[in-house]
Formats: structure tokens, sequence, C-alpha cells
């Protein structure tokens, strides 16, 4: 059974903050089955990634980036571009000192983490 977004962003929020960072929901989309975009500040660098919802070749969750910069003005122009054309989206913004998504489903390019 898949969570409804509001539901998952919720989780999403609770584990960025027990962590010690900072999230909150910067734009509210369809609760229950919005598309999401993370976006990741990293306050001691002053950069940011932005990571989006997609499907591998097997069509299992994956979360990419979407756009190779960290320049959060470009990432802000994608954002708006998106918002357009997609007006379910959820944009979740997650401020941590080191840059960290605390996306727990497979995010491309990201190491494999071990069974808990």
């Amino acid at each position: 059974m898949l969570l409804s977004t509001d539901v998952w962003v919720s989780g999403l929020i609770r584990r960025a903050e027990l962590e010690g960072a900072f999230a909150t929901v910067v734009k509210k989309g369809d609760a229950r089955a919005g598309d999401v975009v993370v976006k990741a500040y990293d306050t001691s660098t002053r950069t940011a990634r932005l990571f989006s919802q997609s499907l591998d070749m097997d069509g299992q969750p994956l979360w990419i980036q979407p756009v190779a910069s960290e320049m959060e003005s470009e990432l802000d122009a994608y954002l708006e571009r998106r918002r357009k054309y997609d007006p379910d989206l959820w944009v979740v913004e997650i401020e941590d000192r080191q840059g960290r998504h605390f996306l727990q489903e497979k995010v491309e390019g990201d190491s494999p983490r071990p069974p808990l």
C-alpha cells in the first residue's frame, strides 16, 4: 500500500527534524497523489540540490537530480517552470549543515545504504 503524499511529506520532515535539520513545505500540492520535489540546502557551503521523483528502467521508484547546478537561483527557476505545468506539485525545502536530503528511497548517484 502506498502512502498519500501528505503523509509521506510529513514523515520526511519528521526524519529531518529528528536529525537536527530544518524542513518545511514551501508549496503544497495534491494531498493524495501530488509529485514531490525536495530541495536540500547545505547551510555550511550555501549550495543546494534538487531531488525529483522518477522511475528507473525497471519501473521502480528513484529520486534524480533534475538540475545539475548547485546554484539556488537556477534551482528556483526550474521549480517555477515546473509549478506552471504541475499545480499538484509539492516542494519541500530542507536546510541542513551537511546538505542531507533525508530520502530513504533509492537516490541516483548515492551509495547503497546498509540494511537496518
